[in-house]
């Protein structure tokens, strides 16, 4: 399905980007991987084939780093297809009750998540520009599309932060404003909106969070990458500003 395509993925050491690069390799594509987690990286990269992989320790939200990291999968691929923007950069205060919110880590989280992502796909779409083509994907999630279903919290220490949804809402957008902006160069921006993702949760929020759901409930990173390469395909050659829920039934 993807055989010869070259795709830049963010986040790489983490869950979605993890399975996102492993789901690209075994259809015949090559990775990028782009993480902060130098550990992760290398633990990643071990397990895929060094022909098909590289990987650039890098912060993507930061424009130089995004160049640095294009420029050597040129070098060493000869090109750059696409990229799947995964990254979760989050400040010391993430996760923080509403109350307790403070300027310094609310500018943080909204600068380094959102602003990151903006400045991301500035430095994605002028390469896609110069190349001729290009598939950028960014990851939001169903508290972009929704609100919170904050009954499932009751009776555990986790909160689902306010500015979490802010920005995830935002990618949506920012999703759509690209792909518009975009027109006549043959770029594509889409967007995929996926369900919790199992990371060792409470039993009791797992059992009510799937009462919300259709056969499953919280999801694992594997789940979506079904998703990823549809977009990442020529399937999807003119499909673009969507975003696709992968959610089992939690937002209906």
């Amino acid at each position: 399905m993807l055989n010869n395509k070259v795709v830049l993925i963010t986040g790489a050491a983490g869950r979605i980007g993890a399975s996102a690069a492993r789901g690209v390799v075994a259809q015949g594509g090559s990775v990028v991987l782009v993480d902060v987690n130098a550990t992760g990286l290398d633990e990643l990269l071990a397990d895929l084939p060094t022909k098909l992989a590289m990987s650039c320790r890098a912060d993507a939200g930061l424009p130089a780093e995004a160049d640095r990291c294009i420029a050597e999968a040129i070098e060493r691929f000869g090109r750059l297809d696409a990229a799947i923007h995964s990254a979760y950069p989050r400040s010391k205060g993430w996760g923080t009750a509403f109350e307790d919110l403070t300027p310094e880590f609310l500018s943080e989280d909204l600068s380094g998540h959102l602003g990151g992502a903006i400045l991301f796909s500035q430095r994605m779409i002028r390469h896609f520009k110069q190349q001729g083509h290009g598939n950028l994907i960014h990851v939001s999630s169903i508290q972009g599309i929704t609100a919170p279903k904050f009954e499932h919290y009751v009776g555990t220490s986790m909160v689902s932060p306010i500015e979490y949804s802010a920005i995830k809402a935002g990618l949506i957008a920012v999703t759509r404003y690209l792909a518009k902006y975009c027109k006549g160069n043959n770029i594509r921006v889409n967007c995929i909106s996926p369900g919790g993702i199992l990371d060792n949760q409470p039993e009791s929020f797992l059992e009510k969070y799937r009462e919300s759901c259709n056969d499953k409930g919280m999801l694992d990173a594997e789940d979506v990458v079904g998703a990823l390469l549809f977009l990442l395909s020529d399937h999807t050659q003119y499909l673009t500003g969507q975003n696709i829920i992968i959610d089992d039934g939690w937002s209906l």
